[in-house]
C-alpha cells in the first residue's frame, strides 16, 4: 500500500507518545480505530455495517462482500481492517494494480483460510484476467486454474475457503457491472464535518500526546478540505511548529501561524492549488483551458491537477468543468484577490 493508505482515523488506545523512537507510519497506524465503537464520522455507513457484520457472526458464516466507495483519506482502509477485527479474522491486503495476472489471484485465494477477509485496495484497476477469476471465487468459492498451453491446457478446478472480500475505490463508476454485482452490500463514504473532523483530531492529539485547544482543532479541521487523513497530517505540521516555535499546546494562534508557514490557506488551499487558480485566472483569463493546458503552466502531471486539485476546487465552488474546459469562478478571482469579470471573457477553446 502507498503511504496514503494509513492513518485516517485517532482512536481511544494508549498515547504512543512515551515511544519517542516510532517512525512516522508506525504513529499513523496506531491512529486507526480498530473497532467500530471508535469510528468517528459515516454514521450511515456504520450502522449498515454493524447490521452486515452481526448478522453474519450469529448465523455463523462470514458476510456478504463489502465495496467501499468515496475519495481517498475517508477511511476505507481502517474499515476494512474493522471489519476483519470485529469478526476476528485475519486481513490479507492488496491492491488492484498488484494483481496483474490471474495466477497472482489464484496464489492469494489458495492461502485465505476460512472466514479471512480479503482487501483490495484500488480495485477498479484490477487487471481484467484477475477480475474475470474473482467472478467465480466472490460466488461459488473455487477458481478454474489453467495448466499449459494449447491444445494440452487443463483445468483444474481450486476449492478455496469462504472468505469475504473487502473493496476499496475512488472510482465506482470504472467498475465493470458484472464485478459490483456481485458485493453484497457498498457504502458510500462522504466528506466529513468541521465537527467530526475536531472529535478526530481531539482523539489523535490524545494518542499523540499534544495538548491541542478547542479552537486550535476547530482552525485545523476548517482547512482539512472534509478529510481526516488530511487533518491527521495537518495536526502533526501543527505539532511540530508548535513544539519548536511556541510552548507546545495547540493554540487558534500557533495552528493559523504554523498552517501559514505550511501554505494551507483559510480553505485548505495549498501551494499547488492556489497556482492552478492563479495560472486559470491571470495566464488564460479564467477560462476555458484544457487541463494539459494548465498542467504545463504550473509545471505538474496532468493526472496530478486533474486528480489531486480539481475535486477540491469544484467543489469548493472555485473551478467549473465545461465541455470547453476549466473556468475560473467568481470565487476564485475573490479568493486571489482580484475582481471577476462581470462576463467570462471569451477565450480560445484549448482541449486536450
Amino acid at each position: 500500500m502507498s503511504d496514503e493508505d494509513y492513518g485516517e482515523f485517532g482512536t481511544a488506545r494508549s498515547p504512543v507518545s512515551a515511544l519517542p523512537e516510532t517512525g512516522e507510519r508506525e504513529l499513523e497506524t496506531a491512529l486507526r480505530p480498530r473497532r467500530l465503537s471508535e469510528f468517528i464520522g459515516q454514521a450511515r455507513v456504520r450502522e449498515q455495517l454493524e447490521l452486515v457484520l452481526e448478522s453474519a457472526k450469529r448465523r455463523g458464516r462470514p458476510p456478504d462482500h463489502v465495496l467501499l466507495s468515496g475519495p481517498p483519506g475517508l477511511g476505507k482502509t481502517s474499515l476494512s481492517m474493522i471489519i476483519a477485527e470485529e469478526l476476528n479474522s485475519t486481513i490479507r491486503i492488496t491492491s488492484g494494480p498488484a494483481l496483474e495476472r490471474a495466477g497472482d489471484l489464484a496464489a492469494m485465494l489458495s492461502n485465505l483460510a476460512e472466514g479471512d477477509v480479503l482487501f483490495i485496495d484500488e480495485i477498479h484497476r484490477i487487471a481484467r484476467p484477475a477480475e474475470e477469476m474473482l467472478y467465480m471465487a466472490m460466488e461459488d468459492f473455487r477458481v478454474d486454474v489453467v495448466v499449459g498451453k494449447g491444445p494440452g491446457a487443463t483445468s483444474i478446478p481450486l476449492e478455496i475457503a469462504p472468505f469475504t472480500l473487502v473493496g476499496a475505490t475512488t472510482r465506482s463508476g470504472a467498475l465493470t457491472g458484472p464485478l459490483r454485482d456481485r458485493f453484497g452490500f457498498t457504502g458510500h463514504m462522504e466528506f466529513y464535518e468541521p465537527e467530526e473532523l475536531e472529535q478526530v483530531l481531539h482523539r489523535s492529539a490524545a494518542i499523540l500526546g499534544v495538548p491541542i485547544e478547542p479552537d486550535g482543532a476547530a482552525e485545523i479541521a476548517r482547512r482539512s478540505r472534509g478529510t481526516p487523513r488530511i487533518a491527521n497530517r495537518l495536526l502533526r505540521r501543527v505539532r511540530d511548529y508548535a513544539e519548536v516555535r511556541a510552548d507546545g499546546v495547540v493554540t487558534l494562534e500557533t495552528a493559523r501561524a504554523a498552517l501559514e508557514v505550511y501554505d494551507v490557506d483559510e480553505l485548505g488551499l495549498d501551494r499547488l492549488d492556489r497556482a492552478v487558480l492563479k495560472a486559470l485566472v491571470e495566464s488564460f483569463g479564467g477560462g476555458p483551458v484544457g487541463v494539459s493546458t494548465l498542467a504545463v503552466a504550473v509545471g505538474e502531471e496532468a493526472a496530478t491537477v486533474e486528480e489531486v486539485c480539481e475535486p477540491y476546487l469544484v467543489r469548493a465552488g472555485m473551478l467549473a468543468r465545461t465541455p470547453r474546459g476549466r473556468v475560473a469562478t467568481p470565487a476564485a478571482w475573490r479568493h486571489l484577490g482580484l475582481i471577476p469579470p462581470k462576463e467570462q471573457p471569451e477565450a480560445p477553446t484549448l482541449f486536450d
